[in-house]
């Protein structure tokens, strides 16, 4: 079934590159495997997924050391500072900085270890309650702010889009993240590329395509409808 799904995935993202004139090779396919069995990753990496994002800290920890080491961690879930400590360095990319707090933690971590940290800004650009993130008006100022720290570089924006049922309703708020990406780099801000756009999920990482996203987050469409149940008993 897994590889069902991920055969249907892909051939999904690659019609929607298709569509907007892109290559497919600007589009990083991220498996979201939060609250998912080892054997389901492992299931899903023998297909050729490297790519995999976790919500937790915990839980990306314990995958992490029992998983192939060429996988490429994302940190996608909210992120709080005292668990940075334990990521700095393990995950290719966080992309769920919404505060310059937590970007000064990952700085302090980053050198401590004498590496440089990759980032993505998290924008609510849907202005949701329930939904972590800087608003699209604050993003610039949040940018220039964190651009000082030496150990942390911004590679670009993430956002997690209202849900919906028709993913034609997103097309808005991924075009302005798109163009809040833009209105960034043409500010040349020193550290600071606007290389990635992560944005996409399950419901709507075709239109996120069409409008530039360069990372699409997909759990449901590859592993199935979660089950916390389980989740729930092991924390």
């Amino acid at each position: 079934m897994l590889k069902e799904n991920l055969k249907t995935v892909e051939e999904h993202v690659q019609e929607a590159c298709k569509r907007a004139g892109r290559s497919r090779e600007e589009v990083t396919l991220i498996a979201v495997s939060k609250t998912k069995p080892l054997e389901m990753l492992h299931e899903i990496y023998g297909e050729g997924v490297r790519d995999f994002g976790e919500n937790k800290v915990q839980e990306l920890c314990d995958k992490m050391e029992q998983l192939p080491s060429d996988i490429r961690w994302h940190m996608i879930g909210h992120l709080q500072r005292n668990k940075v400590k334990y990521i700095v360095g393990k995950v290719a990319l966080i992309h769920s900085v919404d505060t310059y707090r937590l970007a000064e933690e990952i700085n302090i971590q980053a050198k401590k270890r004498g590496i440089i940290v990759p980032i993505l800004v998290e924008v609510n650009i849907a202005g949701e309650e329930t939904k972590f993130g800087t608003t699209a008006e604050d993003a610039m100022l949040l940018v220039e702010e964190i651009s000082k720290l030496e150990n942390v570089r911004i590679k670009g924006l993430m956002t997690i889009a209202p849900f919906v049922e028709n993913p034609e309703d997103n097309r808005l708020y991924f075009r302005k993240i798109k163009q809040l990406s833009v209105d960034i780099t043409n500010k040349n801000i020193d550290n600071v590329s606007m290389e990635i756009l992560s944005m996409g999920m399950t419901g709507d990482y075709e239109v996120a395509i069409e409008e530039g996203a360069t990372m699409v987050r997909v759990g449901t469409g590859i592993f199935g409808a979660r089950n916390y149940k389980k989740s729930n008993e092991s924390h």
